[in-house]
């Protein structure tokens, strides 16, 4: 099992920027965010390995950032220039080598981004 902690959500004006951080319990190859709306289906965020390989929903490509510190098992998810639409309950996600990042099977208990107009 894998313990996984997000913080950093909050309220923000259209054209802002947030942080998200997420620490894990133990070492795990996939680490990543996902987000669900009301009403709409959960999506993938963006994604990264251990060796740095990064994966990004076509949304947000060019404004959200994902990083990792593998000596602290933390995720990061730097957010620019968000939007009314990037509102959501964001999810640190997590799983092993063999996996997909689109389905890790370990989660946080999510952390509320609210983007207003």
């Amino acid at each position: 099992q894998v313990q996984l902690v997000e913080s950093g959500g909050g309220s923000v004006q259209a054209g802002g920027s947030l942080r998200l951080s997420c620490g894990a319990s133990r070492y795990t190859y996939y680490m990543g965010w996902f987000r669900q709306a009301p009403g709409k289906e959960r999506e993938g965020v963006a994604a990264i390995r251990t060796d740095g390989t990064t994966y990004y929903a076509d949304s947000v490509k060019g404004r959200f950032t994902i990083s990792r510190d593998n000596a602290k098992n933390t995720v990061y998810l730097q957010m620019n220039s968000l939007k009314p639409e990037d509102t959501a309950m964001y999810y640190c996600a997590a799983g092993g080598l063999g996996g997909n990042w689109r389905t890790l099977p370990y989660w946080g208990q999510g952390t509320q981004v609210t983007v207003s107009s």
